[in-house]
């Protein structure tokens, strides 16, 4: 299973986190990809998801945080699933000497995501 995290805005106006997996096989609608990179040790302060998006974490290490204390590590092979586009947003600090390589796919957010929250 490929690991990923599903950030959405809560009732609450706050980024919310959940883990879980996306679905190998499955055929995901995707708008377009664009591919960027950050210089280790960087960060970035709050904000939330310019769009609803998928993204693909291909190099580096990141340790995200929600306004309300929400934490995960994103790492190498797993996915961002960024649906927090209002509200408080979240923050996040790269970990390690790895640049943050990734891929961001946009997506319709009236379809179907690819993703299973992990059991409870």
């Amino acid at each position: 299973m490929i690991r990923a995290y599903l950030l959405t805005t809560g009732t609450d106006g706050h980024s919310h986190v959940q883990t879980g997996h996306v679905a190998e096989g499955v055929l995901t609608d995707g708008v377009t990809i664009r591919f960027q990179e950050t210089a280790p040790h960087t960060h970035y302060n709050w904000h939330t998801a310019p769009t609803t998006q998928y993204v693909l974490c291909l190099t580096g290490t990141l340790h995200f945080k929600t306004f309300t204390g929400e934490e995960f590590v994103l790492k190498p092979g797993e996915v961002l699933i960024a649906m927090d586009t209002t509200g408080s947003g979240h923050t996040w600090q790269m970990l390690g000497d790895e640049p943050w390589k990734r891929a961001y796919v946009p997506f319709d957010p009236q379809k179907t995501i690819n993703f299973t929250p992990d059991e409870q």
